[in-house]
Order: C-alpha cells, then sequence, then structure tokens
C-alpha cells in the first residue's frame, strides 16, 4: 500500500541575476508502509534537499517550486504551515545527518526527548519524561535514567544518533526519514544503529527513507533504490535487481569504484570528473560529460525508460532494442 507519493518535485533557488536553478529537478517516488526506500548518489546530487522538501524545510531563498507530495493521499504542498507542523515529527519523523549539530547543546537529552513528546501529544511534563525514558530504552542506550539527565557533549557519537532516534520517533511517525544515519560513525556501530532501525520498522510497521551515499548500507537493508545524479531520479529498482545488473551507466560506475569482499581483485575504477552545480548542468542527459557511453543522442535529455516492469533508467542506452 503506498503511503508516500511523490511526483515530478521540483525545488528552485535564485541563481545569480535573475536566473533560477533546481538542485531537485522533477523527483518522483513511491514509499510503501513497512518498507525501505534507498536513495543514493554522490554528495550534491540533491538527496538531502529532496528529504528536506518532503517537510517543507527547504532553506531560505529556496522554494518548492513545482509537483506533489501525497501523504496517504493527502496534498502535503497546499497545507497551511501550522498543518505542517502536526506533520513533521507527528506523521514524518527525521533523523538529520550530524546528531551533534542537530541536538541542542544546552538541553539535557531527557528533556530533548520530552520536548518532542509534548510537541505532538497533550501529556504532562511527568508523563512526557516517562515517555522519554521508554524512548531510550527501547532505542538501547544503556542506563537510560543516566542518561536522561546528560547532555550532548557526554554521549558517545552512537549514543547522540540513539538520542536523535528516540527524538524521531517521540510520536510514532508512519515514516522515517533517515539522512545518512551513521555519518562519522565507526563500522561496529554503524552495525549497530541499522540493526536498531531495522527492529524499530519490524515493530512499528514504519516505512524508512533511507538517504545514503553508501551502496554497502543499503545492500539487503533497503526493498527499492532511487539512484540520484543532478537532482535526478537515474535509475530506479528493487534492491536485488539493481545489484544484480544495474543499467544506468552511472550506477555501473558506482559499483565499479567499489571494492568488493568476493571474487577477483582488481584496481577500483573511480568515475572521472564531478557532479556539476546546479547552474551548470548540461542540456541533454546530465550525466553525459562524464560517461564512457555517451553518443549523439546524449546531446538531448532521456526520459525514464522502463527495463522491466519494475526497474527502469534514465539514459538512451536502455531505449535501445
Amino acid at each position: 500500500m503506498t503511503l508516500l507519493a511523490v511526483q515530478d518535485l521540483r525545488v528552485a533557488f535564485p541563481g545569480p541575476g535573475s536566473t533560477v536553478t533546481h538542485p531537485v529537478d522533477g523527483v518522483s517516488f513511491t514509499l510503501e508502509r513497512g518498507k525501505t526506500l534507498a536513495l543514493v548518489g554522490e554528495s550534491g546530487c540533491g538527496k538531502s534537499l529532496t528529504s528536506l522538501a518532503l517537510l517543507r524545510l527547504v532553506p531560505e531563498p529556496g522554494r518548492i517550486a513545482g509537483g506533489s507530495i501525497r501523504l496517504d493521499g493527502e496534498e502535503l504542498t497546499s497545507l497551511t504551515e501550522r498543518d505542517m507542523r502536526a506533520i513533521r515529527g507527528g506523521r514524518i519523523g527525521m533523523v538529520f545527518q550530524d546528531p551533534m549539530t542537530s541536538l541542542n547543546p544546552v538541553l539535557r537529552a531527557g528533556d530533548q526527548i520530552a520536548e518532542a513528546v509534548r510537541a505532538h501529544k497533550a501529556v504532562s511534563r511527568a508523563a512526557a519524561r516517562d515517555r522519554a525514558l521508554a524512548l531510550l530504552t527501547e532505542v538501547g542506550i544503556p542506563d537510560p535514567a543516566r542518561r536522561l539527565d546528560e547532555y550532548p557533549h557526554q554521549l558517545s557519537g552512537g549514543m547522540r544518533q540513539r538520542v536523535m532516534i528516540a527524538i524521531a520517533l517521540a510520536a510514532e511517525p508512519a515514516i522515517l526519514i533517515a539522512d545518512e544515519p551513521t555519518t562519522a560513525l565507526d563500522v561496529t556501530v554503524q552495525a549497530q544503529i541499522l540493526e536498531l532501525l531495522e527492529r524499530l520498522q519490524a515493530e512499528r510497521q514504519m516505512a524508512i527513507l533511507l538517504i545514503s551515499h553508501d551502496l554497502g548500507v543499503v545492500a539487503g537493508r533497503a526493498d527499492h533504490v532511487s539512484v540520484m545524479y543532478a537532482g535526478q531520479v537515474i535509475e530506479s529498482a528493487p534492491t536485488e535487481q539493481l545489484f544484480a545488473a544495474p543499467a544506468h551507466p552511472y550506477t555501473q560506475g558506482l559499483f565499479a569504484s567499489v571494492p568488493s569482499m568476493t571474487g577477483p581483485r582488481g584496481r577500483l575504477t573511480p568515475i572521472r570528473g564531478n557532479v556539476p552545480s546546479p547552474g551548470a548542468w548540461p542540456t541533454g542527459c546530465r550525466f553525459a560529460p562524464r560517461c564512457p557511453e555517451r553518443f549523439e543522442r546524449c546531446d538531448a535529455m532521456p526520459p525514464l525508460f522502463p527495463v522491466s516492469p519494475e526497474h527502469a533508467s534514465r539514459c538512451w542506452l536502455s531505449e535501445l532494442p
């Protein structure tokens, strides 16, 4: 059952003079209840800005310039700001990239969780504190009663991330957006955080939108993957299909640049060049300047071609018989 449907989402920022740039340009995807969708791609491709747009938190002077965001059939782009405050943290929770900068350094962890509880639930301060303690226990923080009264700087990186998850879960949202939830954590703690999200999802039947640049993080943890490049979704498929047979040259390049634990060892092949900035996108295929498969047709923008019923690729090669 589709819980979140995003169609042709565009985010605009003013450029030099009277120009306008669109760092998110026509993004579409759906998220089903209880499932995990991963948005992957290099830094600067528009993943995090897409997630902020879902909550209408695009930083000024940016704005949502077009498209549709429907949550359980309700159009979010037309809601009042007051109604959106009920959505943020209520029906959609978000775990931001860096808990050290996202948490308030002068408030105790328990107070920050309790604040999120009271923002969406009509409960007393004592009840909110009890709820905060229960959430810290649920996310696996050791000695949660003591951690309630500690400040963010007194917690480890993994504990701070668990506090962020507890805040995001305070109002029991239907969707959890996890934006690079394992950034700056060591490998062991990364695995613990990802396992925690899986357990919470299974217990609560949440949908998860996982934002990551790390294919290893999404492998085996996402049900579906949408690959973003230069503000667009350039390939979308069930995770197993994407990893077994990536169709777009960019996705193939991502896989070629990741070391493998199995098979013959060889030199990694990086993708040459850099992601273009929104003000300097090519007129045709945006990956064409970096693509080893480029040919004349690439001077025109390709649509998303169906590769299979659930697999699509924004590449002219996918149109060829």
